[in-house]
């Protein structure tokens, strides 16, 4: 998929993609929206709304409501790419969500997921 399509899909459309990789090692939908959460600083009320409206993948990080400061100490490889030289920065924020998940789906625990 195209940098250009990652962008304009829907985060609902990848959302359950996120929860299957998730609930396939044991770990629950609520930790993975703990995590989107955590991420970019939507209640779940607002989460819930995102999804409804169907925002696109790049609107939900570029209009979240605090994208969290501690998201910068994600670091390592996904997709073969090191995060932390990811450049753009929509590409970034999406990188940083799969870590998050990947870790979850690997049995980390939640306090490391999410940096406490």
């Amino acid at each position: 998929m195209t940098k250009h399509r990652i962008f304009s899909a829907s985060f609902a459309s990848v959302y359950p993609y996120l929860v299957a990789k998730a609930e396939k090692k044991g770990r629950t939908k609520a930790e993975v929206d703990e995590i989107i959460c955590w991420l970019t600083g939507h209640s779940q009320k607002t989460l819930d709304a995102e999804l409804a409206k169907k925002t696109t993948y790049e609107n939900f990080f570029a209009h979240a409501p605090r994208m969290n400061p501690a998201r910068s100490s994600i670091t390592g490889v996904i997709c073969g790419v090191r995060i932390e030289d990811i450049e753009e920065p929509t590409m970034r924020e999406i990188r940083y969500l799969d870590k998050l998940v990947d870790e979850l789906a690997k049995g980390k625990a939640m306090a490391k997921i999410l940096r406490t």
